[in-house]
């Protein structure tokens, strides 16, 4: 019996409500032969018998099968069913003992309708009623009244236990439908999470991405353009060095836009080295570069994180320690680790107050994505330095295996 507020199962006898319709009719069908074959009582009698289970074939079509198809079953609708159905089968039930066959059909429907407890208390009803009816009315030998008592006793068990056992079984499989029914909502809100959390991962790069090549290329660009604006009064060389300066950042940050279009490396990595990449950033920012260590190819990650955080640092240098500052860029190789710092003898600042800015976090995130570490030291007055250090490996040789 399915209960109010579980989430709903089909039922086998959903998909097979015409089986149930086959099994009611054989089983009719086979008692209303029983009845007319018996022996005992006369003909009339069991005609009589045989005519009151005539209308159990309409009300079971017209009222109990359509109560079988649903979940769950309407109580008083099913009470008012079966009490109908029990009022059809008594009478005949107890002129003729074949009769009781018909409690086959009938004992099923009382499980599939009602509340166990009510279940319970039709079984009873339809499995012994009709004994005692019969003993009261035919008066029969002893002997054939215990061999009927002890027939109906067992069948009672046997539909008790039956029916019980299905209910849980029915029960359970509907509990588990709701814990299906809520995994699967489950497994729906981890995509849509999972998905949300992709999209905010993947714009928090592109955020990341533009900040450290646009954004700092236009900063450059407003920068060399307020130095041009100083120089073309008294300083016509100076200006035009910083126009080319200019045009050089302005092709730069075109082919940075169409890399992160393309999802391609960055432009300045595109078909050079590492260290190539960075002395072509030193010089468009006026600082020095110092390798150290053998010089080898990289995976791709570390390599773009080392760009990336070597622009956002020569740009916080030049933002806040001013041109005039001399800035250096430390890159060293060693065998498990790629180093980047960046060293400016600026005016420097407090690493423990409060920063609104997005660079130096985005730093660090862009370093942990890598397993690495960003580390920032700086006093006041006394300049700023910003070490990144990668994670990498070594190549393997060829014909060895790594240890």
């Amino acid at each position: 019996m399915s209960r109010p507020g579980v989430a709903r199962e089909e039922h086998a006898w959903d998909r097979t409500i015409r089986l149930w319709d086959g099994y009611f009719a054989v089983a009719w069908a086979a008692t209303l032969a029983f009845v007319l074959a018996a022996a005992y009582p006369g003909l009339l009698v069991r005609a009589v018998a045989a005519a009151l289970l005539v209308p159990l074939v309409p009300w079971y079509a017209v009222v109990g099968r359509p109560l079988l198809q649903e979940d769950p079953p309407d109580q008083g609708q099913a009470l008012r069913y079966l009490a109908g159905a029990i009022a059809l089968f008594l009478p005949s039930a107890v002129l003729v003992g074949e009769t009781r066959l018909m409690a086959f059909a009938l004992i099923p429907q009382c499980f599939m309708t009602l509340h166990t407890r009510w279940s319970l208390v039709a079984v009873t009803v339809i499995n012994l009623v009709p004994v005692a009816g019969w003993a009261l009315l035919w008066r029969p030998s002893g002997e054939d009244l215990f061999g009927n008592f002890l027939f109906s006793v067992v069948t009672l068990v046997f539909s008790v236990v039956i029916g019980s056992w299905t209910i849980r079984i029915i029960e359970q499989s509907m509990e588990r439908a709701e814990l299906i029914a809520e995994l699967d909502a489950s497994r729906h809100e981890i995509s849509r999470l999972s998905a949300a959390h992709g999209a905010l991962a993947e714009r928090e790069r592109m955020a990341r991405e533009i900040h450290d090549t646009l954004a700092q290329g236009f900063t450059s660009l407003l920068m060399l353009i307020q130095a041009v604006e100083a120089e073309l009064d008294h300083d016509v060389p100076q200006a035009r060095r910083h126009l080319a300066l200019m045009d050089e950042t302005a092709r730069q940050n075109l082919a940075e836009a169409r890399a992160l279009v393309a999802g391609a490396a960055p432009a300045d990595l595109d078909g050079s080295s590492l260290p190539d990449a960075l002395r072509r950033l030193a010089a468009r920012h006026e600082a020095t570069l110092e390798v150290q260590g053998p010089v080898r190819p990289l995976p791709a990650a570390p390599e773009v994180v080392a760009l990336r955080s070597c622009q956002e640092a020569l740009a916080n240098a030049r933002k806040h320690a001013g041109s005039s500052a001399a800035v250096g860029i430390a890159l060293a190789y060693s065998d498990d680790s790629l180093t980047v710092s960046v060293r400016d003898d600026g005016c420097g600042f407090d690493p423990g107050a409060p920063c609104d800015g997005y660079g130096l976090a985005g730093l660090r995130a862009r370093a942990g994505e890598v397993g690495g570490t960003a580390q920032i030291r700086s006093t006041p007055g006394d300049g700023t330095t910003v070490t990144v250090s990668l994670p990498v490996s070594l190549p393997v040789a060829p014909g060895r295996s790594p240890s």
